[in-house]
């Protein structure tokens, strides 16, 4: 979810504007409910335009073999210093977030954040990204049925959202 001057270019153009940030984290969201959890349905300050970023399998593969927790776990982490050395070097974290429901409620599990810096932006930007649509009218419309309690409705209007297939043990440094 971006600013009106950053999202509604980027959805027209098919690409960020020189205005996107290159030098801060960017973090990819495939939920949907997720990010109208901490967009506040595209009515944020600074998030009123929300975009459906589709990018190339091959890239996302890439972040996530080259991603590191943005949280020590004892059970993935030799140390603390051995994560602390990840992390500072990785162009790539992941966090497990709660999944949100139709109202936004957390649900008893975790969906994907992947947030990417440096070398991983810029794939991102020039090389991973496919399209980009803006889906700010989507979200209001399902926010307005959610309101109206019109949840059957609201939901035939999510998109669809499948399990990602990955390889046994594929995401194990990640935690999953």
């Amino acid at each position: 979810a971006y600013s009106p001057a950053i999202g509604l270019p980027a959805a027209r153009d098919g690409r960020f504007p020189a205005a996107w940030k290159r030098d801060r984290m960017t973090w990819i969201k495939p939920s949907f409910l997720w990010m109208m959890y901490r967009c506040g349905w595209g009515a944020k300050d600074g998030q009123q335009t929300v975009l459906a970023v589709e990018i190339d399998r091959t890239g996302f593969e890439w972040a996530l073999r080259n991603a590191c927790l943005s949280h020590y776990e004892r059970n993935v982490h030799a140390d603390h210093t051995e994560w602390r050395e990840q992390l500072r070097t990785a162009p790539a974290r992941v966090q497990w977030d709660p999944e949100r429901d139709i109202r936004l409620q957390a649900l008893p599990y975790r969906s994907l954040q992947l947030g990417l810096a440096g070398e991983a932006t810029r794939r991102y930007a020039d090389e991973w990204i496919v399209s980009i649509t803006d889906v700010t009218e989507t979200a209001h419309a399902v926010h307005a049925l959610v309101r109206e309690g019109q949840l059957d409705a609201a939901e035939r209007l999510l998109p669809v959202e499948p399990e990602y297939p990955t390889e046994p043990g594929a995401l194990a440094h990640l935690g999953a």
